[in-house]
Formats: C-alpha cells, structure tokens, sequence
C-alpha cells in the first residue's frame, strides 16, 4: 500500500503523459538556472514586452502586474527562463537522487515527496536513466500576490525519455528510444523581500 501510495505521488508530481511518443532528437544543449528576477519590468517595450504578453494566460495578468508593482525588478521573460532551468535542475536531481539540490529548489513539502520517491526508488534496488528531451511551452497559468509572498503557476509541456533500469543494469520499464510527452503545473513561491533573489517550487500538479 506505502509503495502504491508513493507511485501514486511519483505521478502526480512528474505530470501527466499522454500516450504520444515521438522519435527522440538530438540531445538539445539548454541552460538557465534557478528563477533570478532581473531589473526590467512587464511594461518593458518591443520584443521583450510581446513576448511576455504571449507568455500570460489572462487569468494571470492581475497577479503578475501586482506582482510587478511590488517588485520593479521582477521581468516575465527571465523569470520564464529561470523557470524552465529549474525544471530542468529539479527533474534531474530527482532522477539521480541529488537531495542536496532539492533541498535549495523546493519548498519543504515538496521536497519530502521527492524524497519519499527516491527511497522506495532506492529500497527496490532501481534507478533511473531519464532525459528531458526538450520543453516545448512554457506559460504563467496563474500567480498571485499576498501580502509580500508572490507565487506563480507555470505550465510546462515536454518531451522526456525515461528509463527505469534494475541494479544489474537491466531496463524494467521505459525507453530511450521514444520521448513521451508529458505536461506539469508546477507553482513557483518568492518572499520579494527576501535577501534571497531564488524562487522555490512549492506544489506540483498535472495539466
């Protein structure tokens, strides 16, 4: 039952695949690190600013100008950026049981259902050889201000290949031979007047 329980929130926490595989490419070389606002705001002109707007779904829009009005520096492109290097980041700890990094780019909760996963993971002698082939879209889903903690929802939608191997090395499930698609609503919380310029995730969901 524990060990259903934990797949159970292994799954929800990866996101929801579809059934669609495609061909994997070739590795994709992409950088970006934890969420940093930069000094420009959402009102920045020409390119910068059509593309934070394709990047707001309306339901956001509220949320992130409240957001800008409490924090100048804060920019929707970079934050966007930052978003996607630390999905990258947080995968891959968790694939390889890094819970050195999770314990910086997650919130306590989270961290704890990660953590969860990774020592049944362990206990059953598995482990994983996965890669996030590339991220397809990401957008703001939503995000509010209350009082001085922001917290912004993003959407990703991804191709990953994934690969669970026995402790003889042998493959028990997946393939990385086919990228599945998979798609992740994670929520990204930052004090704005924190010394700490890092956002953090704090929950997970599936799109």
């Amino acid at each position: 039952m524990i060990a259903g329980f934990l797949a159970l929130r292994l799954y929800s926490v990866l996101g929801k695949r579809t059934g669609h595989h495609q061909p994997l490419p070739k590795p994709a070389e992409e950088g970006g690190a934890i969420v940093r606002p930069q000094p420009r705001t959402i009102d920045a002109e020409s390119a910068p600013r059509e593309a934070a707007t394709r990047a707001i779904e309306g339901r956001a829009e509220q949320g992130i100008r409240a957001i800008v009005g409490a924090d100048s520096n804060f920019d929707v492109v970079q934050f966007l950026d930052g978003a996607k290097g630390a999905y990258r980041m947080i995968l891959e700890a968790f694939w390889k049981g890094d819970r050195d990094t999770l314990d910086w780019l997650t919130e306590p909760d989270v961290k704890a259902a990660f953590v969860g996963a990774i020592d049944a993971r362990e206990a059953e002698g598995h482990t994983l050889d996965n890669r996030l082939v590339s991220i397809e879209r990401a957008v703001i889903a939503d995000a509010a201000l209350d009082g001085q903690t922001a917290r912004i929802t993003v959407r990703f939608d991804a191709d990953i290949a994934a690969v669970t191997r026995d402790g003889e090395g042998n493959v028990v499930a997946g393939s990385l031979t086919d990228a599945v698609e998979t798609h992740d609503v994670w929520t990204f919380v930052r004090r704005l007047r924190s010394d700490d310029p890092n956002w953090k995730l704090a929950e997970t969901d599936e799109a």
